[in-house]
């Protein structure tokens, strides 16, 4: 898996990666999903969770708590949710407590991790594998991410972006030589 932020403790992460890393095994499944948010200010929506863009930032505009939905077509298994947020940026606007919440749909969510994050810059990596050592990954058609305070008590959040991830239908296999191609790779068993 990715590496976790530092000081990743009992739910509390601090400090945060300035590159995303993540592992060989887990792609991004957020691109087949429907997304929505609770409120958002003019030209700060949803779209920009999703733009790859550092600059960008969706901006919740209301009371909260704050809430991003993630909805599948079909249930997927999913194993990391990244976040990209900057106090150095942001300061109040920075979330400082999200709970994260899976299920069938807005009816049945249950809360699966709740974070508190202390004056975060980066991506910050929250995992969904659960205590026991057998729950690597969560099986849901939705997920809410539910930011419930920010820092220095502001009252809307920025989130620059989001990734959700799971894992890879047919993982490459592990080879005892990095390969870069998908050419080497192809080639480098004997069926």
């Amino acid at each position: 898996m990715a590496e976790s932020s530092e000081g990743e403790e009992e739910g509390n992460l601090t400090g945060g990666n300035q590159h995303l890393v993540v592992d060989d095994d887990l792609r991004e499944m957020a691109k087949k999903a429907a997304w929505s948010v609770s409120s958002c200010k003019p030209g700060n929506g949803v779209l920009s969770l999703r733009d790859d863009n550092l600059d960008t930032y969706w901006q919740s505009d209301g009371a909260q708590p704050h809430v991003v939905n993630i909805q599948f077509q079909k249930k997927v298994k999913l194993q990391l949710v990244v976040l990209y947020v900057d106090f150095k940026l942001d300061e109040s606007y920075t979330p400082s407590k999200i709970s994260i919440r899976a299920g069938d749909g807005f009816h049945n969510l249950k809360e699966i991790k709740a974070v508190e994050l202390v004056k975060p810059t980066g991506w910050v990596y929250i995992s969904l594998s659960g205590s026991d050592p057998r729950e690597t990954f969560v099986n849901t058609f939705m997920l809410q991410i539910d930011v419930l305070s920010n820092h220095l008590n502001g009252r809307d959040t920025h989130v620059r972006q989001v990734k959700v991830y799971g894992l890879r239908l047919n993982p490459m296999p592990r080879q005892p030589f990095q390969f870069t191609s998908t050419e080497l790779i192809t080639y480098s068993t004997v069926r």
